[in-house]
């Protein structure tokens, strides 16, 4: 194991040894991928969008039984149960709690309250203002190189602009994978830097090996935004199936996505009134039109397609551009090890003053 480290105010804020986070990624950061990421010294975060309350805590609960280790979980902030999952983080003492849009200040006040750590992401300096103004104590800088629903602006362009913006600790992702990635985002000013697509190819991901032979396959040009799966900009590898999106029509992809929501609800135990509750919420304070909010209902089945059963022809796979850079599977150990090394030797090799 190496002996590198680096103390930053991420680290100091969440208890960790290196400044490295495992994103929450819906069916794939679940216990074991988060206990391992946890137990390497990394922030592993649990994803629990696409969980119901109970098995969020029997998740959370397995967690604690792998590690003794810091950890997050991840949660919709408009979700119609986002105060139900608050009281099982606080109860199971959780450390952090990671957001994908911006919780509101009341809920960010609550977590506080009661100590646990607040990170959202966000992909504009506004919003890391709102949410610094609010109480966050971090937040994560998501650039348009990132996998899953991501914005247009560049991590190099976007990054300094909110370490510039705000006094709380700053989390650099989209685009990362290796050391020397590590070195340039706290060179940028970061506290450390989140990584999804990575973590998802590592040996500690229950991902089935043939979808990431997928991804280890993947060239960086394999690697698209579409609209076509939930209406909003979502980066993933590019398959037939997502070809095949991008061909279809309103009318076909209007009944592929109430199909799909049939099936949501049935995984996830929500009823009609609560999944259009949540779509509801979606829908505030954002241009979209119905359409999109019912072509939303893909993504959960559409992901789980690929990242729980290995139906690359069902499903897509949200990936960040950093895939078409990875070719190996290494533990979550070895990869955390690989890193802190790669940019110990990176720091080494800068040039100094005379």
């Amino acid at each position: 194991m190496s002996d590198a480290t680096i103390a930053t105010p991420l680290t100091a804020l969440v208890g960790v040894r290196h400044p490295i986070v495992q994103t929450g990624m819906g069916w794939v950061a679940g216990p074991r991928l988060v206990s391992a990421a946890a137990n390497a010294g990394a922030l592993g975060i649990l994803a629990s969008a696409t969980m119901d309350v109970d098995r969020l805590r029997s998740a959370v609960r397995e967690v604690k039984a792998r590690t003794d280790a810091p950890f997050g979980v991840n949660l919709r902030a408009d979700a119609g149960d986002a105060a139900e999952r608050v009281r099982i983080i606080v109860e199971e003492g959780v450390k952090v709690a990671s957001f994908a849009l911006a919780p509101s200040r009341e809920l960010i006040a609550r977590l506080k309250d009661a100590g646990v750590v607040v990170i959202p992401s966000i992909g504009a300096r506004r919003h890391a203002e709102k949410v610094a103004a609010w109480g966050a104590d971090a937040v994560v800088v998501q650039g348009g190189e990132g996998g899953g629903h991501t914005g247009s602006v560049a991590t190099t362009v976007l990054l300094p602009q909110v370490v510039d913006a705000v006094d709380i600790p700053v989390i650099a992702a989209g685009g990362f994978h290796d050391g020397r990635g590590l070195v340039a985002a706290l060179a940028y000013g970061a506290s450390g830097v989140a990584m999804g697509t990575r973590f998802l190819l590592t040996s500690d991901s229950t991902v089935p090996e043939a979808v990431k032979a997928r991804y280890l396959a993947a060239a960086v040009g394999d690697v698209t935004v579409t609209t076509k799966v939930d209406g909003l900009p979502h980066r993933m590898l590019r398959t037939e199936l997502v070809d095949a999106l991008e061909r279809s029509g309103r009318t076909a992809s209007l009944l592929r996505a109430v199909r799909h929501a049939a099936a949501f609800r049935r995984e996830s135990g929500m009823s009609w009134s609560r999944m259009v509750r949540d779509g509801l919420a979606m829908k505030h304070g954002k241009e979209l039109t119905w359409s999109q909010v019912l072509l939303a209902a893909n993504t959960p089945m559409m992901l789980r397609a690929s990242m729980v059963d290995g139906r690359t022809d069902l499903g897509v796979m949200a990936s960040g551009q950093v895939a078409g850079l990875i070719d190996d599977l290494p533990s979550c150990a070895e990869l955390v090890d690989r890193i802190m090394t790669e940019a110990a030797s990176a720091l080494r090799a800068l040039p100094r003053p005379d």
